[in-house]
């Protein structure tokens, strides 16, 4: 079996240690990954001092480049978010632009740099804007050139207007588990696949 490598990137806006609903289900993620041989690392954002901007690195302790030269060895990136005002956190918000800087890079063969790197998103809250949160988010994982396996998304919203967070609750509820077994054996098979067989060289 090849080895795969997936990379979550955590998008609460607490600094550890602070729990994070985010932080449970995208774990929950790599684990299910890891039923399909695929290795996983946990990022928090917020963690690091990743500046504003659109490119691979912003100069003066720019925290990316770190969380970069992360994603470019992964086979599988993970996108963990809450909901804010039904959006992406702004700190995903902030993952997305700095990934805007992959459309000008490319490897040997003329492909831009994240074609055949497989892309999953989780997200969680206590209002509604799973589905918008999880299109916005592909969306422009798609434009860098990140693949999306078939239901390739997992979520839980809580109850309108209530307090209950995902990190709180005693049991995963089932539908979210399926959901989250479904789209972790799908990626895992989709970046098998890429990994043998890449696309066409460019140009």
């Amino acid at each position: 079996m090849t080895e795969l490598r997936a990379l979550q990137l955590t998008c609460t806006l607490k600094k550890s240690p602070s729990p994070s609903s985010s932080e449970v289900l995208g774990r929950q993620v790599l684990d299910a990954l890891g039923q399909h041989g695929v290795s996983g690392e946990e990022v928090r954002v917020v963690d690091h001092d990743v500046a504003f901007g659109v490119s691979p690195d912003e100069g003066d302790g720019d925290g990316w480049p770190t969380i970069r030269a992360k994603v470019q060895a992964a086979d599988i990136l993970v996108i963990a978010t809450p909901i804010w005002m039904g959006q992406p956190s702004s700190v995903c918000k902030m993952v997305l632009e700095r990934l805007d800087a992959e459309l000008s890079e490319t490897d040997d063969e003329g492909r831009p740099a994240m074609f055949g790197k497989v892309a999953l998103v989780a997200v969680v809250g206590n209002e509604d804007g799973a589905h918008h949160t999880t299109a916005q988010i592909f969306q422009g994982l798609d434009d860098v050139g990140f693949t999306i396996p078939a239901q390739g998304a997992t979520y839980w919203v809580g109850e309108a207007m209530q307090g209950t967070d995902y990190l709180e609750l005693v049991e995963t509820p089932e539908p979210v588990a399926g959901t989250t077994s479904t789209a972790a054996a799908n990626a895992a098979h989709l970046a098998r696949l890429l990994k043998a067989q890449p696309y066409p060289a460019q140009g």
